[in-house]
């Protein structure tokens, strides 16, 4: 690492040192690159580059996470906890938990309690599958050829939710995919529930293109955190929708296909069937 590399890494050193231990003032982007003696410009690009996150996404992650152990182990009131995360009100922390976590800070608190689920079952071109939605989008889905364990299934991700037996809209939208409408794409939303560390490998699952593999080594090199291969296989093992968010695409280094969920078999008949579609449409 040369003179001006260590500078830099000192820098975004300290900066992050300073949003961990400043966090409940929710400092702003000028202040924080004062603290560092860089013009806010530079600050947002150097930092982003070094951290592989903007300083407001950083700041946010640690709020959030500061928020869910207040929730979780001291179970504190919303009220308290957006307080004591130096959150301007409940309204703030809502926000927060919805744009990065896709729960409500209740919801993630309380197993999905008062959350109404819809579900159904279809036909893919890989055997049965559940699909499970909420108002805001795809909360479930996953391989079933029994119904009622692919039910049990849903269940234990959300053991107090309200469920009901309906397909909606945001079901249609994404079973379009199996139909080769690759125009309703956009249209797809998800709702998932997990730790920013799964998130961040189910996002970076989602930037690989249909008919192109990875491997977990470049999931772990991709989300900055290059000697966690291990913990991303257990991020992709724990993948609460199935294809729309494609752990299929992840193999071993070596090349062999690796686990999965739903059987090496589907694993290599979903590769290759992705490889024809692309094929056709080239």
């Amino acid at each position: 690492m040369n003179t001006q590399e260590t500078i830099n890494y000192n820098r975004i050193a300290e900066a992050i040192d300073y949003i961990k231990a400043n966090f409940k003032d929710q400092p702003n982007l000028d202040e924080v690159a004062e603290k560092v003696h860089l013009s806010p410009f530079h600050f947002q690009r150097l930092f982003s580059d070094w951290a592989g996150t903007s300083p407001k996404k950083f700041l946010q992650y640690t709020s959030l996470e500061h928020a869910k152990k207040l929730l979780k182990e001291n179970q504190a009131t919303i009220s308290e906890t957006a307080y004591e995360t130096g959150l301007s009100g409940t309204s703030r922390l809502h926000d927060l938990f919805v744009n990065i976590e896709g729960m409500t800070p209740a919801e993630y608190k309380n197993g999905g309690k008062n959350l109404a689920i819809n579900y159904s079952f279809a036909e893919s071109p890989f055997g049965n599958i559940i699909v499970a939605s909420t108002q805001k989008g795809v909360c479930f889905m996953a391989f079933a050829e029994d119904e009622a364990n692919g039910f049990s299934a849903l269940k234990e991700k959300f053991p107090n939710a309200d469920f009901s037996r309906k397909l909606d809209l945001v079901q249609q939208n994404a079973l379009f995919i199996f139909q080769n409408d690759w125009s309703k794409l956009s249209e797809i939303k998800l709702h998932l529930k997990g730790t920013d560390f799964q998130l961040k490998v189910w996002e970076t699952l989602l930037k690989i293109p249909m008919g192109q593999l990875s491997t977990y080594g470049t999931i772990a090199q991709q989300i900055e955190k290059p000697n966690a291969s291990r913990a991303v296989g257990t991020a992709i093992g724990s993948n609460p929708v199935a294809f729309l968010i494609p752990c299929h695409r992840v193999i071993q280094s070596s090349g062999v296909f690796g686990g999965y969920m739903w059987g090496n078999t589907r694993k290599t008949a979903i590769i290759g069937w992705e490889g024809a579609q692309t094929n056709l449409q080239l």
